[in-house]
């Protein structure tokens, strides 16, 4: 599947000039040895205005970024778990509303973290049950063990949730797990990045009665032919996965990381619906494309355009940004004049993070430094494809940004 140019980018208002700024000055990431290589694609009305690759998708090996490229999208996953859960929702078989512990027994009686280390915490309980907005918008009180902020992230990594889940567990298990660990906060009182979607993977679960990856093919993947997005690269396509890399604590410069990357080339114990997949950008594309169309590609429909327009809303109780309702911890956008939806990061006003976008434009990114956009203002997508962890490293989302907003001309 192509991902080539398909149009005259002056057509859809893009002046080329412009866009040709971004290869010089992401190809500078790579000549300086920051990043090993990457792939964008940028589009207008549907049409790829801007679509090019640099560098190498293994630097060891020598072997270049290809339009065919496989990259873990990590927390770009999050996006399709949202969307199967509103399937879901648009067949009356759940509603946002709705306690987890409906179908997830485990989470009846959760607490909440008060005080205290992570050798002796004291909890409360929960006066709010985790229903399924809290899911969708990060707002259960659920974390992530790496973010190493709280004393809760703490009691995750010591349970064994820490990049990962503990060894050898399903994500019926992981699942079980995260529900004894108490909450960072009472449900639907403040924001916090973690294993919500994991979680909400599992109600899809349970609900539809069907394994995650079962689901995904059939209900979302081949009706929107999404043909190489996967949950491990099995061995006749391992050349064309990217390596993984970290920064070199010293240098900057980007090194290998293949005790972590290598996971990516063979089934899990644990399909995780936060962070479990590995696509390409002409699969990613089409997945932006059927959100610009309000839930419609090529004839297929999997949401009708009102239930897209209501997840890209601002969820969190109102009207606030992340900036007013999150903790200081880890998460995969800048906070002030963002909101959430279910699902999305949603720009509520652009100002404060000082790089342009439309009020309405909603997101996400993933942990080694992928990213998307939706503008349904301008009918604007953009993506973006490397592997360098952790995503914070470089600021290469607000300069893809400003990149692509000054090339529009119109």
């Amino acid at each position: 599947m192509s991902v080539a140019v398909s149009t005259d980018p002056d057509r859809i208002g893009f002046d080329p000039a412009r866009l040709a700024r971004i290869d010089e000055h992401f190809g500078r990431y790579v000549d300086d040895g920051r990043l090993a290589g990457w792939q964008i694609v940028v589009t207008r009305r549907g049409e790829i205005a801007h679509s090019s690759t640099y560098g190498l998708r293994d630097r060891e090996a020598g072997v270049p970024v290809e339009p065919d490229t496989l990259w873990r999208i990590y927390s770009m996953t999050k996006p399709i778990t949202s969307v199967a859960a509103m399937m879901l929702w648009e067949e009356g078989r759940l509603e946002l509303n709705d306690p987890v512990s409906r179908w997830l027994p485990e989470f009846a009686d959760v607490r909440v973290y008060d005080r205290g280390s992570v050798l002796k915490p004291f909890t409360v309980p929960a006066v709010e049950p985790i229903r399924v907005w809290h899911l969708l918008t990060h707002t259960a009180g659920l974390t992530y063990g790496f973010a190493q902020v709280s004393v809760v992230d703490g009691l995750y990594r010591a349970a064994g949730f820490d990049l990962g889940v503990p060894a050898g567990a399903d994500l019926a298990e992981a699942t079980r797990g995260m529900a004894r660990l108490p909450l960072l906060f009472q449900p639907g009182t403040s924001w916090n990045y973690g294993v919500s979607t994991d979680v909400l993977g599992r109600l899809v679960e349970v609900v539809s009665g069907q394994s995650l990856d079962a689901f995904f093919a059939e209900r979302i993947f081949r009706p929107l032919g999404m043909t190489d997005t996967r949950w491990w690269v099995d061995e006749p396509d391992a050349k064309r996965l990217a390596a993984l890399y970290v920064p070199h604590p010293a240098t900057g410069q980007a090194v290998r990381a293949d005790a972590l990357g290598r996971y990516a080339l063979s089934a899990p114990d644990c399909l995780s619906g936060g962070g479990g997949l590995v696509s390409t950008a002409a699969d990613y594309h089409r997945f932006t494309q059927f959100l610009l169309r309000g839930g419609e590609l090529d004839g297929v429909r999997l949401l009708g355009p009102r239930t897209v327009r209501f997840m890209t809303r601002n969820h969190l109780p109102g009207n606030r940004d992340l900036g007013l309702f999150s903790p200081e911890g880890f998460a995969e956008t800048i906070l002030d004049g963002v909101g959430f939806g279910l699902g999305f990061a949603v720009v509520l006003d652009p100002v404060p993070s000082r790089v342009p976008s439309s009020v309405g434009e909603y997101y996400w990114g993933g942990l080694a430094s992928t990213a998307f956009w939706v503008d349904p203002v301008e009918e604007v997508t953009a993506l973006l494809f490397t592997q360098l962890m952790p995503s914070s490293t470089h600021p290469l989302r607000p300069q893809l940004r400003q990149l692509v907003y000054s090339a529009l001309v119109d």
